[in-house]
């Protein structure tokens, strides 16, 4: 399974953003895919993932409320819409993708066999 995540940029705070993970091979649809992100100093961490066999969503508390993931399976491509963004959301953000999932462990990045090279979203007046 090969990703390619886009949308990354530079917004100001209170500003939206989405962000895009196209993925090619493997089975799209059996996939579950997730949102990490990384600031500068600090470990990796979940931001927000998708199970592909009911389409349930998980998030960080940190982003509850106003992230949106979602996907499309005919466009194999994994969207995180991002709102009323602040400057503690500043991170590289990855995609990520998992064929086979423990529900209790959708949280840890080390479920994720798949990773996308990462956008970067700066939130700066």
């Amino acid at each position: 399974v090969q990703l390619q995540a886009s949308g990354g940029g530079l917004v100001q705070p209170g500003g939206s953003l989405r962000l895009s993970c196209a993925a090619s091979g493997g089975t799209f649809s059996r996939l579950t895919m997730a949102w990490f992100r990384q600031a500068p100093g600090k470990e990796r961490e979940f931001v927000a993932a998708i199970r592909g066999t009911t389409g349930t969503t998980h998030y960080a508390d940190s982003v509850k409320g106003r992230f949106t993931i979602s996907r499309d399976n005919a466009k194999t491509t994994v969207y995180l819409q991002m709102n009323n963004i602040n400057p503690e959301d500043t991170a590289v953000y990855y995609c990520a993708a998992a064929s086979g999932m423990i529900l209790s462990s959708i949280r840890l990045r080390e479920q994720y066999a798949y990773w996308g090279q990462g956008t970067q979203v700066t939130v700066s007046s």
